[in-house]
């Protein structure tokens, strides 16, 4: 049997950034994000760098990569945005799974298209062009601006729909050479640095590759420059690619499957009793299936579909990893109080749109026996469906050498930031204050350590001290004029220890004579 011909479809989401920003903050195309110049940017070591620009800020000078100063000295009135690289890679991941619709496999061509296989598909659409039209109604009405083209080999694909006519569709009997012929090289997927040099040498086009080196010793000679190079800055490669003479290994998204389970009723329930029976049922098979996969559940969906067709949805997010049944049941019992029934619930279904691998453990059956607690996981779980997940905080830690700056509070469900692994060898006392007291302190020198000390209106003698620990001000926050601090942890004559630091040095252009105060006490 002859094998059909391969078709790929590349998707080209050339605002993807700015439109998944402008989706996030609920606003509509011409909404904000297209009616007045907009910049995402990034915080780089030479100050923010713009990342992505809408259509109105392209007009008004400001291009991607461009540093924000520029960009305002062409327009002082730009608006600005942090812009979320991992979070436009997640969204563009879960538009790879979404686009499965159009073929068997999909892969994600980052940071900004897709490249799907719709070999021996186009017919369930009527043709090609209607399956192109198909899912550009679909991406339209997602919001988002896309650019497609259909050609026999991922290269040409990807080629057509960047630099070619906007849904260019290149059948297997077209000759790929001739009809790129007059597309940049930039469409091969090279660097930037090959494409200049390619430039250079008076190569602008895919036609002057396939014209001049078709030949073996014009092809000889382009391979001695660029042999010791990878695949995208190997000109060569990327032409053999591009006509299909050299296969181009894709990774194909492979969505992950959801621990599901339901229960269809024989008559539909109204009562209460009725349905906590139905979900004690439903959180006994959630918790089999997610201990057959070595999972626990972190986000469940409990779906409740109605004669009349209504759904109900309640969603529940842990505070960790779970497959208790019982613990899952107490969690529900509180969010279904509000569920009208209506004319009676028919189906009944629980997901878990969210879970991570939970290890099997043994536990002691001696300590079980005496453990009547309850685990700081399950306790917020319980204050966070009964008083609201922003009525529930916890500490994290955060990146910071000033103290007062190195913790945070967050609510209990969202991940911990990055952390600095190099702080953690730093001792710190056991009680921080809020804010840090203002003391008077005696001593030698001005440099000199500390010998006594008033706080609260009494006078401490001090018979110890450690230090100092030097903490510069942070630059990029503080103004020029902010002051060294040297941390001392000192104890007086009572045995009490405390943590103080002298703020400035004299002499050093900043201020007057330094000032002390006491930040914490020590164990």
């Amino acid at each position: 049997m002859q094998a059909r011909p391969r078709r790929i479809l590349s998707v080209w989401l050339p605002r993807l950034a700015i439109d998944r920003w402008r989706l996030g903050n609920g606003l509509a195309p011409g909404e904000g994000a297209d009616a007045a110049p907009l910049a995402l940017i990034a915080e780089t070591a030479h100050g923010p760098r713009i990342d992505a620009v809408n259509a109105a800020g392209l007009a008004a000078g400001a291009r991607s990569g461009m540093m924000l100063a520029d960009a305002r000295a062409l327009y002082p009135a730009i608006q600005v945005a942090p812009s979320d690289p991992p979070g436009d890679h997640a969204f563009l991941e879960k538009l790879a799974v979404w686009s499965l619709c159009w073929g068997p496999w999909s892969a994600m061509d980052a940071p900004d298209g897709l490249l799907i296989d719709m070999t021996a598909v186009a017919h369930l659409f009527s043709g090609e062009a209607e399956l192109l039209a198909d899912a550009r109604a679909r991406f339209a009405a997602r919001g988002l601006a896309a650019r497609f083209a259909i050609a026999p080999t991922a290269g040409a694909a990807w080629a057509l729909s960047h630099y070619g006519p906007d849904g260019t569709i290149l059948s297997p009997a077209d000759d790929i050479a001739a009809c790129l012929a007059e597309l940049p090289v930039a469409s091969l997927r090279l660097d930037d640095a090959v494409v200049a040099v390619l430039r250079r040498l008076g190569l602008k086009r895919i036609g002057d590759l396939t014209g001049r080196f078709g030949e073996r010793h014009g092809r000889d000679a382009l391979h001695r420059r660029f042999r010791a190079r990878s695949a995208v800055a190997n000109p060569l490669v990327r032409m053999d690619q591009l006509l299909g003479k050299v296969s181009e290994p894709l990774l194909p998204v492979v969505p992950a499957s959801m621990p599901l389970v339901q229960r269809r009723l024989m008559e539909p329930i109204r009562h209460r009793e009725l349905l906590d029976s139905v979900m004690a049922d439903l959180a006994d098979d959630m918790a089999r299936e997610l201990e057959r996969l070595g999972q626990g559940a972190r986000r469940l969906e409990l779906g409740m579909w109605q004669v009349d067709g209504e759904v109900t949805v309640r969603n529940l997010e842990l505070a960790a990893a779970t497959r208790d049944a019982g613990h899952i049941v107490r969690l529900f019992a509180a969010r279904l109080d509000d569920v009208d029934a209506g004319f009676g619930i028919e189906c009944v279904r629980l997901r878990a749109s969210w879970a991570e691998p939970l290890a099997s453990a043994q536990a002691d059956i001696e300590a079980a026996a005496e453990d009547s607690g309850t685990s700081l996981a399950a306790l917020v779980d319980r204050l966070t469906v009964r008083l609201g997940p922003q009525a529930v905080r916890r500490p994290v830690l955060h990146p910071s050498h000033i103290p007062e700056r190195a913790q945070r509070w967050q609510p209990p469900l969202e991940p911990e930031p990055p952390q600095q692994g190099e702080l953690a060898f730093h001792a710190r006392p056991l009680k921080m204050l809020d804010k840090a007291e203002s003391i008077a302190v005696l001593y030698a020198t001005p440099d000199g350590y500390p010998q006594r000390f008033r706080w609260r209106g009494q006078v401490h003698d001090v018979v110890r001290v450690e230090g100092p620990e030097r903490i510069a001000p942070e630059w990029w926050r503080e103004k020029g004029t902010a002051r060294l601090r040297d941390y001392y942890r000192i104890e007086d004559a009572q045995g009490r220890r405390y943590w103080i630091y002298r703020l400035g040095i004299l002499g050093d252009g900043r201020g007057g004579v330094p000032d002390w105060f006491l930040q914490g006490l020590c164990a």
